[in-house]
């Protein structure tokens, strides 16, 4: 790997996953969702969970399954519908929620959460972002750009993977603290319920979105 010729692309790099990483999507919702019901540190494992599903997908860009995964229509559809599935059901989950007048309780003080879960916030993160198909197309549209000719695909997607998995933890991160410093006011039995309504619809949305978009 041309270590020098790759570190030239990075500012590039850098300004386009902030800008993707800043527009709202199922990701940001989670993050959003957890932190305002549960506080700051119970969203870490969420992000946690959503960036290595991301850098999953970018060993698998450089070992070029993504590639084959985005190419394939029998990959691509069962990759769709999972994500669609996916989306669906924690959007259905969060509607349920507050149609029944809120279901996870909010923690006094953002307490943060327990180990299980924190290890259910990860796997829901994780679980997101694997089967995501969208991610997939975007790894193999985006990473080779910034992959200098005739360097070796694996690891210079591995160092692309970590810098993104930097600028989101951070980006979000940062979200959950400004969220869970609202906390008080999330945790209002009414409010609880409304942002309950609002992630789920919004994941439901995107599910469906999913189910539909072919390509």
């Amino acid at each position: 790997m041309d270590a020098v010729a790759l570190a030239g692309t990075v500012p590039a790099f850098l300004g386009v996953v902030l800008l993707i990483a800043a527009t709202p999507g199922p990701a940001m919702a989670l993050v959003v969702r957890r932190a305002a019901l549960r506080g700051t540190g119970a969203a870490v494992p969420t992000v946690l969970g959503l960036e290595a599903g991301l850098l999953v997908w970018a060993l698998l860009a450089g070992a070029g399954v993504a590639a084959a995964v985005a190419a394939s229509e029998v990959a691509h559809l069962v990759l769709r519908v999972a994500g669609a599935v996916v989306l669906l059901w924690l959007g259905g989950r969060a509607l349920w929620r507050a149609g029944r007048g809120g279901g996870e309780a909010p923690v006094p003080g953002g307490g943060g959460a327990g180990a299980g879960a924190g290890r259910r916030a990860f796997g829901e993160g994780l679980l997101v972002q694997l089967a995501n198909p969208k991610l997939a197309v975007f790894m193999v549209a985006l990473y080779p750009q910034f992959v200098p000719a005739g360097s070796d695909p694996l690891p210079a997607a591995a160092v692309l993977g970590l810098l993104q998995v930097a600028v989101e933890t951070a980006l979000y991160l940062g979200l959950a603290v400004g969220v869970g410093r609202a906390g008080t006011w999330f945790r209002r039995p009414r409010v609880g319920r409304g942002l309950d309504a609002a992630a789920g619809t919004v994941l439901v949305g995107m599910g469906l979105r999913v189910a539909v978009t072919t390509r």
